[in-house]
């Protein structure tokens, strides 16, 4: 599919009426469409998704990718001559600082702008469709309610993932800062927004959910039907949020409905399995929205493939943690047979891997200058994660052999159709799972290379059921399943999010001396709120220790934020 085709619509002329006694403003100006019908409403709803993309900030934040100008762990350091950054923002990322730098792609502004937006188009359509249920045309925007519903709840739940501190269950998290719930269509120039807390946001995200997912319909967007919230996909997103949640039972529940097929996990991506002559072609069949895998694509404006694979790469312990790690199954390889012909490098291999399915599509403005946008296709939600998100909901409910029955097909669809020379080790089995784990001949060695580390998620959240805590009669399952999970999400910044949820201790070296720790309770596990919101006196976030305290004050919501056409060439 050709990216023009991918694009998303403007809200060109939508505008919200301002009230007032003046009687030139009861009059709707030539150029506002008023949304009265339910094709309209089901156009706008084109735009109810962000172009923001989180990989970067979220990736470079993780343990997946690491200073290239850093020592290694024998202490060599390399003057690679590529070893620039791209911009002054990563280095702000990579090192847990406020990142203030710029408000472009990638950046906290540009994500919390492009959320914001999404959910005011929810927000618009929401208020469409009650003035056509009071006309009694409820039944034809039944469908059109679903999606922006469950859209807006993703939005909140991507941007309260990014700017709160983790949920830590429903009662501590009533004492977490949140994020304002937009349910309204704003109405006030300068309207004042209550951050409120985590728990209130996670409330009305299951609330949004509850209401909007029996009304979704695969049939609204005939066209393009994947790149809109379908029956699957907000099923993939309710399971997820429930995961986060430690709701388990309700987070088997919609990822079985996600999977169909009365949740076999079947009709997983082949992609694995494929070999391609190009990396256009691999990034295509990556995304490619007619695979039954692929439940939901996003297309986002971003630079992700340019900032990596220069001064921060995906390297040295990084890369020996995921793509080039062995597995339960795969020990006899320095990586995955899977990942052959897919992992590119930018110039010499000592910069580290590039994933190619993350490839980028590019917008020419002027192709005689060679400048446009930068376009990144996310696959939101797979088969594959879903999997993964059962398996490990499973896991907690101790439904160990459904759980290693969800990690096994995973593994399997891995090895699918690879030629008869690359066969597994064995078949993934309970047995394997717990020995290889155990890392047994050197206990040592698996964290030494950072495939495991310790998981301290019960001292991060309370789960819903006090039987669903973390033990050492799971922490091989669970070291397992986060294991296939990095792999599974690589480049899409899901990392940092389990990093975050699962109480992970990661350590960022810096240049030629500098070590930063990002321990259990660091408030840097969130992101500072954009430095324009905060300029308009919004109530920042606390990135020090507890004790120095912090402020509460209401104050403005700002989400203005641009975006520049850059080179073709990174």
């Amino acid at each position: 599919m050709q990216l023009k085709n991918l694009k998303y619509i403007p809200l060109a002329g939508i505008l919200v009426a301002l009230t007032g006694c003046d009687d030139f403003l009861d009059h709707t100006p030539d150029n506002r469409v008023t949304i009265s019908t339910p094709t309209q409403v089901t156009q706008l709803l084109v735009n109810a998704y962000s172009d923001g993309n989180h990989a970067t900030i979220c990736e470079l934040s993780s343990d997946n990718i690491v200073d290239n100008t850093s020592p290694d762990e024998n202490g060599v350091r390399y003057n690679l001559s590529g070893n620039s950054n791209y911009a002054p923002a990563d280095d702000e990322a990579f090192a847990w600082e406020e990142i203030k730098s710029g408000i472009q792609q990638d950046t906290p502004s540009h994500i919390w702008a492009g959320a914001y937006h999404a959910i005011a188009v929810c927000n618009y359509a929401l208020q469409a469709i009650e003035q056509l249920e009071a006309q009694g045309r409820g039944s034809e925007v039944t469908a059109q309610k679903g999606e922006a519903l469950v859209s807006r709840a993703y939005h909140h739940f991507i941007l309260a993932n990014l700017f709160c501190l983790p949920y830590a269950g429903a009662e501590a998290s009533k004492s977490i800062p949140g994020i304002p719930y937009m349910i309204d269509v704003e109405k006030e120039l300068k309207p004042q927004y209550d951050r409120g807390n985590l728990a209130d946001v996670y409330d009305r995200i299951e609330q949004d959910l509850v209401e909007g997912l029996p009304l979704v319909n695969d049939n609204l967007h005939p066209l393009a039907p994947k790149y809109h919230f379908t029956i699957a996909s907000a099923h993939a997103f309710a399971a997820r949020f429930y995961l986060f949640a430690r709701k388990y039972d309700l987070a088997e529940k919609h990822a079985t409905i996600a999977l169909g097929d009365a949740g076999a996990p079947s009709s997983m991506r082949n992609f694995w399995t494929k070999t391609f002559t190009t990396s256009d072609a691999l990034t295509q069949a990556y995304i490619d929205p007619s695979d039954p895998g692929n439940l939901m694509l996003v297309a986002t404006s971003s630079i992700y493939y340019r900032v990596i694979g220069q001064k921060y790469a995906h390297n040295r312990e990084a890369k020996n943690a995921t793509t080039h790690s062995v597995g339960p199954t795969w020990t006899k390889y320095n990586f995955h047979p899977c990942m052959s012909g897919k992992l590119y490098y930018r110039g010499q291999s000592e910069y580290g891997s590039l994933y190619a399915p993350m490839f980028e599509f590019f917008e020419y403005t002027d192709k005689i200058a060679g400048i446009g946008y930068v376009h990144h296709i996310r696959p939101e939600f797979t088969k594959e994660e879903v999997l993964l998100t059962r398996a490990e909901a499973r896991i907690y409910m101790r439904k160990i052999t459904e759980a290693v029955a969800d990690l096994s097909a995973w593994d399997a669809n891995r090895w699918n159709n690879l030629p008869v020379s690359d066969k597994p080790d064995c078949k993934l089995t309970l047995e394997v799972i717990n020995k290889f784990y155990a890392d047994e001949g050197d206990s040592n060695e698996l964290r030494k290379n950072g495939i495991v580390s310790p998981v301290n998620i019960d001292q991060v959240c309370t789960p819903a059921n006090a039987s669903w805590n973390y033990g050492a009669d799971i922490q091989h399952l669970v070291e397992c399943v986060l294991h296939f999970r990095r792999l599974e999400r690589l480049d899409m910044g899901d990392r940092w999010f389990d990093i975050r949820r699962n109480g992970i201790e990661i350590t960022h070296k810096i240049g030629r001396s500098r070590v930063e720790h990002l321990t259990l309770g660091d408030p840097r596990r969130a992101f500072q709120i954009p430095a324009d919101v905060l300029s308009a006196g919004f109530p920042e976030n606390n990135r020090l220790p507890i004790s120095s305290g912090g402020s509460d004050s209401d104050a403005t919501l700002s989400t203005e934020s641009y975006k520049k056409p850059i080179s073709a060439r990174p």
